[in-house]
């Protein structure tokens, strides 16, 4: 399978698939007589693998781990489980992050009389007034 088919498959791109091979989150796949990456299911799955790992957030080098780990006939599930209860607990203090950044950006589009003067409650309080 050539990258571009491995593309359409997993739903990254060209360039994403050359970097995970770069930073060793997949094995190099074969090349070809003329030099033209050869895709085998394995690499094919992993690449699904670290898809489906990007979109729930995990970053590159916990990708990395998440194929070692899937890759690892003796793996413990323990680890795997520890590492996603890890990044739901790190997701989980971006929602109150972004619950406080909505709260206040509310309070301060609710101050704002949005008219015609210069007065502005939001620019007032991003200057520290």
């Amino acid at each position: 399978m050539t990258i571009s088919d491995v593309a359409k498959k997993t739903g990254l791109t060209a360039k994403s698939i050359r970097l995970y091979e770069e930073k060793g989150l997949i094995t190099p796949p074969a090349r070809s007589e003329s030099g033209y990456r050869v895709y085998h299911a394995q690499e094919v799955a992993d690449l699904q693998l670290i898809a489906r790992c990007k979109r729930v957030g995990f970053s590159l080098d916990e990708c990395k781990h998440m194929v070692m780990l899937a890759n690892d006939p003796h793996r413990q599930s323990r680890f795997v489980k520890e590492q996603a209860q890890e990044k739901q607990r790190q997701v989980a203090k971006k929602i109150a992050e972004l619950q406080e950044i909505h709260a206040q950006l509310s309070e301060w589009i609710h101050a704002c009389p949005g008219d015609d003067h210069s007065a502005c409650p939001i620019i007032d309080n991003l200057k520290g007034q």
